[in-house]
């Protein structure tokens, strides 16, 4: 067992103040992800700063229909809330999708946007892994790469991220609401995480002490929903999923957002996919094009070559689907 502190803040600014002045403290919620690290040996942090009772657990609505989620809401609590449900429906499937039961009851909203890569070598500390100890190597290329990335990875970095929840927050172009030593900034969340370039132990553009509060959904129009492929029902990480936003009008597509999960070292926006759809008509043959025109930067390089139709085949599914209800 190796020993650490512990602190309980009373407000944001103490927790950023203890994290940001002491190079080897972390915040701790839930602690699905990080107490898992530190029994493997992947994260050995001699501070652990509890965040979880600061008031940061609720769900509330401000101006302009802007729906405001506290970074300490539970998974769980955020799924099954009326505004989220009727307005967000992407969001309530893609968290109910992901973990179990058991987890969402504990996992919180900025944990879950946080949480680090299931790639089997980075939990592995016997096998060299850029992301874990930089400049080792990457194991998974030319080894398991059955889940690993097919768009957006580098020489260094294969991995992907786990999360369900990014992937629908992503499509909602949500704004995450940070506190850090330096004051309060807004992240668009497409800014939050980052592709592995030549520095892949850096999952986001946070610096250290920086402290998520909360995450901002503005209004969206249309319908939307969340598609999850998997080797098993429950409890099991994307091998490729799909969030998608369809606002129709006249027969066109008036708007479209898509975004994936399971494919990358970020949540990924289709865009061009995106604007493939955008004005243009509603058909099955679209669809596919659009999907095929974005997956065309695709480069697997091992196992993992058969998420490229099967992105293709579930972008085309859940825009199907959605046209159907529009």
């Amino acid at each position: 067992m190796k020993a650490f502190a512990f602190e309980r803040p009373r407000d944001a600014e103490a927790a950023v103040a203890l994290v940001a002045n002491r190079p080897g403290a972390a915040f701790l919620g839930g602690g699905t992800n990080l107490v898992d690290h530190m029994k493997l040996g992947i994260a050995s942090p001699e501070l652990l700063v509890d965040v979880t009772r600061l008031p940061f657990d609720t769900v509330e609505e401000l101006d302009g229909r802007v729906v405001r989620i506290g970074a300490a809401v539970r998974n769980s609590d955020l799924s099954a809330h009326p505004l989220i449900r009727e307005r967000y429906p992407v969001l309530s499937e893609a968290l109910v999708a992901g973990a179990s039961g058991q987890l969402r009851n504990l996992a919180t909203t900025a944990g879950n946007l946080l949480q680090r890569t299931r790639c089997v070598y980075f939990q592995d500390r016997t096998t060299p892994c850029n992301k874990r100890a930089p400049g080792s190597g990457c194991s998974a290329i030319g080894g398991y790469s059955r889940e690993l990335a097919i768009l957006g990875a580098s020489e260094h970095c294969i991995a992907t991220h786990p999360s369900d929840m990014a992937v629908a927050m992503a499509v909602l172009e949500a704004v995450v609401q940070v506190q850090g030593p330096d004051g309060s900034r807004s992240i668009p969340i497409g800014e939050l995480h980052r592709l592995p370039g030549d520095e892949p132990e850096r999952d986001t553009t946070l610096a250290h002490g920086e402290l998520i509060t909360a995450v901002d959904l503005p209004p969206v129009a249309g319908v939307s929903a969340y598609r999850k492929v998997r080797d098993r029902a429950s409890f099991a990480f994307a091998l490729v999923s799909v969030a998608a936003l369809l606002d129709v009008a006249d027969g066109k597509v008036a708007d479209v957002r898509i975004a994936l999960g399971g494919v990358a070292h970020k949540p990924w926006r289709a865009e061009t996919a995106e604007a493939h759809l955008r004005g243009g008509p509603i058909s099955e043959d679209a669809f596919r094009a659009a999907a095929e025109a974005e997956l065309e930067a695709a480069a697997p390089i091992g196992e993992e070559a058969f998420k490229v139709p099967l992105a293709r085949n579930t972008i085309v599914a859940v825009l199907r689907d959605l046209s159907e209800r529009s």
